[in-house]
């Protein structure tokens, strides 16, 4: 197969879809691979490396679609490159479809085959690859959080972790899957006081379990969260239902409960976000103010930390990127169901029930 790895041109995304170790096995398979010239600079991957380990470097992005049967990316295509994408190609990347309406109907338009890396399943049931990128987001929105507690950034002055004498930070996390574990062990490492939350008991029992013990637990419900509110300088939002609109948890009316200076970061900015005032922000305008505090709804959090997460991702997206190249996405789909669930678009037909919920439009089994 004829394997195309464009640069990422989404705003500071200096992630790459492959590393030249992945580049280099699937070269080994048999297969052939472009990558855009300086696709992999942001991450710490220069030419010369995809060079030796057999690509073609190719000078513009426009040659890199135009001659690939697959596209590896990071994140989903922009309006620039809407008319870049073929009928027919496969795109292999993260699109969060549900919270995107004209990237969704764009991609219909195309005819192309999009297989999110979102709503992927492996054989237990959970998002292989999402996980990483979770990882990388939950512990980067306490980092961020942090930084934005301080003062010559807006904040209330916080230092997270106190210091002997002085209270710690009060953080809550929203929501208790990939995300959330990984903000509130960060939180708790930083020395802060947590509370995470979720809506599922056995969850809430396997944090409390686990986590350490500046790390408590609390069922989620719009009472409970409006009750930890004020006391709280710091709000992580890391509530996922995979493939579809994020739910709004905390309301326009709820954020004047919270101190002036206080901090929330929206990790569910990807799927709509779920704060109600939220709206995706950049890396180079990360923050915006409402009732008096910062919130922070970067849209590509680990795009922060390019060279962390290209390697994160590529172990976890080589070895599908591997199967649907040796035996096309068909034959792969079929032979792994969890791989399937990862078809949203195909022929000009949505695939994926909650992107077809989201903006009420037709849905067609993909077995269909």
């Amino acid at each position: 197969m004829i394997i195309g790895i464009p640069k990422e041109i989404k705003n500071n995304e200096n992630r790459v879809g492959a590393t030249p170790a992945g580049v280099k096995e699937l070269v080994r398979h048999g297969h052939t691979v472009y990558v855009q010239h300086t696709a992999g600079e942001g991450s710490g991957f220069p030419d010369s490396e995809y060079e030796a380990a057999g690509a073609v470097i190719l000078p513009s992005i426009e040659e890199t679609y135009s001659i690939a049967e697959m596209i590896i990316k990071v994140k989903e295509p922009i309006e620039p490159e809407y008319a870049l994408v073929k009928p027919g190609q496969l795109l292999f990347t993260y699109f969060h479809f549900a919270s995107d309406y004209p990237l969704t109907e764009a991609m219909i338009k195309s005819g192309a085959t999009c297989i999110a890396y979102e709503t992927v399943r492996d054989r237990q049931g959970t998002l292989p690859l999402l996980i990483p990128m979770s990882e990388v987001a939950g512990r980067m929105s306490i980092q961020e959080g942090a930084r934005f507690l301080e003062k010559p950034q807006g904040g209330r002055g916080v230092l997270l972790g106190g210091v002997p004498g002085v209270k710690p930070a009060k953080v809550l996390v929203l929501g208790a899957g990939v995300v959330g574990r990984n903000a509130a062990l960060m939180a708790a490492g930083l020395g802060a006081d947590v509370t995470i939350t979720d809506i599922s008991l056995p969850t809430l029992r396997h944090c409390a379990e686990t986590m350490p013990k500046n790390v408590k637990t609390l069922y989620s419900s719009q009472h409970n969260i409006e009750m930890e509110l004020p006391s709280t300088d710091l709000v992580i939002g890391s509530v996922l239902i995979p493939g579809a609109k994020a739910p709004h948890l905390i309301t326009k009316e709820m954020v004047s409960l919270l101190k002036p200076g206080s901090v929330m970061v929206d990790v569910a900015i990807d799927q709509g976000g779920c704060f109600e005032t939220s709206h995706p922000t950049t890396h180079s305008e990360p923050t915006f103010v409402v009732d008096g505090v910062i919130q922070y709804a970067v849209a590509n959090i680990p795009g922060a930390v390019p060279y962390t997460s290209t390697l994160a991702l590529t172990n976890a997206t080589l070895p599908y990127a591997l199967r649907l190249a040796d035996l096309g996405w068909k034959e792969a789909c079929k032979k792994d169901p969890g791989l399937a669930d990862g078809v949203n678009v195909t022929d000009g037909k949505v695939t994926f029930k909650a992107v077809a919920e989201a903006f009420d439009l037709p849905y067609t089994p993909l077995e269909l």
